[in-house]
């Protein structure tokens, strides 16, 4: 009885090609949230942070390709698996910017001081979007352009 349920219950939630756009849509647009922000307020700040690391400032402006186009183009469903990785060392890049102070650090109740549950999110998202493709649903329907 309980192996019947579940073959029922499967039939109905069998719908990959929905899931995948779901998760394409979720990562790009929570992602595109954090590129509008910087478009609004500039990328200074990240300028600042890698000309203190010793490193050109010019880099920063790579985040609106990793925060604007990327998601843009996960979301459609365009060059799908491409900008799930850019998107996944975008997140990578920014954990070690923002997060390396921390990354032997403890908190007062002995959890990593290195708070990384929402990048961690953003970036396995890119890498699954990166694995599985655009699925299905895309605004293309040539398939050496998803």
């Amino acid at each position: 009885m309980i192996a019947q349920l579940n073959r029922s219950f499967n039939r109905l939630a069998d719908h990959q090609d929905t899931g995948i756009l779901l998760l394409r849509l979720t990562i790009g647009i929570l992602l595109l949230f954090h590129g509008v922000a910087k478009i609004e307020h500039g990328v200074g700040w990240i300028v600042q942070m890698l000309q203190a690391a010793g490193l050109p400032g010019f880099i920063a402006y790579g985040v609106y390709i990793g925060e604007v186009v990327a998601p843009i183009l996960i979301i459609l469903g365009v060059f799908t698996r491409i900008s799930g990785l850019i998107a996944a060392f975008t997140l990578v890049v920014a954990t070690l910017m923002v997060g390396i102070g921390n990354f032997f650090t403890l908190t007062k109740v002995g959890a990593w001081a290195l708070e990384v549950e929402v990048e961690a999110l953003y970036f396995f998202g890119g890498l699954i979007i990166t694995l599985v493709g655009s699925g299905r649903y895309s605004v293309v329907s040539n398939p050496d352009y998803r």
